[in-house]
């Protein structure tokens, strides 16, 4: 299968290494064309995936013209790039090629989920979806295992494509529930931060299980508010993600609540982490929609005020943990 990865950053980087080692002809499409010229130079994305040498014929390029030769698109930008791309991008040249989102989050204002801005940008394409579970950037890339799902409204392209792209280095489960699948890969980031403030202030392991349950929980009320199917949270995309993404040294969102445990300001943590952590962003849409749908989500509200200096992380935590106890 001829596969285009947009998005050279670490993921983006990390997919077309993967694909490439399971025999696909891939493309991968940067910014622009000095960031391209540099990678192909090196046969290394230095600035955002050091270490990961590129074979030599995977090719790096910003002639976006190109993208009508793909047989899949995967779009692996941050959610608040994915509009803007797919509509300079793929709207021009690839308006009814398969697509997959491979990124998580709320659009912001908008409140939609990735795969909902792929439709309402490419509304005459049937094969739009999502590529979304626990796996980390640097494992995929090293070829070690993981099982992720991909998720469509298009339930008989998602058993399609899951079938062609499924291998025994990335099983790829289908998912006929992208709502469930792209808010648990969303708020998983939220409750992440939340995990690695704990872990931070050193609460210990029954205090990061006690969060993670309740964050799971957290999660599952938006999902089905937004017309998601519980069982997807018990899946890949929600439970298995939350563990992975709230428990691993190498999650991103997980070092910021670790860093906001050292009373680092935001913008200094940002800057030392040098990648998107969609978390930060997250935070604020996901305590707008909780409120606009009446939802009780108490990990995203008490984040929101630490991410806007109303608290610190001390007492971020202990109001957690001092909350009036109710029934489970």
């Amino acid at each position: 299968m001829n596969i285009a990865v947009i998005g050279a950053g670490a993921w983006g980087t990390a997919l077309a290494l993967h694909f490439h080692r399971c025999s696909h002809t891939v493309s991968l499409f940067a910014e622009n064309q000095a960031m391209a010229d540099e990678i192909n130079q090196h046969k290394e994305n230095i600035l955002f995936f050091k270490g990961f040498r590129l074979p030599e014929n995977l090719m790096v390029t910003a002639d976006y013209t190109q993208l009508h030769n793909a047989d899949l698109i995967l779009a692996v930008v941050p959610t608040a790039a994915l509009r803007q791309v797919a509509a300079t991008h793929l709207q021009q040249y690839a308006p009814k090629t398969p697509v997959l989102a491979a990124c998580k989050g709320f659009e912001k204002n908008t409140g939609l989920l990735p795969h909902q801005v792929l439709k309402e940008t490419l509304p005459e394409n049937p094969y739009v979806g999502l590529l979304s579970g626990p796996s980390f950037a640097k494992e995929v890339a090293q070829g070690l295992p993981c099982a992720v799902c991909i998720a469509s409204d298009n339930t008989v392209w998602a058993d399609q494509i899951s079938a062609q792209l499924n291998s025994t280095i990335m099983r790829i489960y289908a998912n006929h529930d992208p709502i469930g699948v792209a808010v648990g890969g969303a708020v998983k980031n939220v409750i992440a931060v939340a995990a690695g403030v704990a872990d931070g202030l050193k609460f210990g392991l029954n205090a990061r299980a006690a969060l993670l349950t309740r964050g799971l929980a957290e999660i599952t009320r938006l999902a089905l508010a937004l017309g998601a199917n519980a069982t997807t949270m018990m899946g890949l995309a929600g439970m298995g993600d939350l563990i992975l993404t709230a428990t691993g040294d190498l999650s991103r969102n997980r070092q910021v609540g670790l860093k906001f445990a050292e009373n680092k300001p935001l913008p200094q943590i940002l800057q030392e982490l040098g990648h998107v952590a969609e978390g930060i962003n997250t935070i604020a849409e996901v305590n707008r929609m909780a409120e606009k749908h009446g939802i009780d989500m108490p990990i995203t509200r008490i984040l929101f005020d630490l991410i806007n200096d109303k608290i610190t992380a001390q007492v971020a935590v202990e109001q957690l943990m001092l909350r009036e106890p109710k029934e489970e």
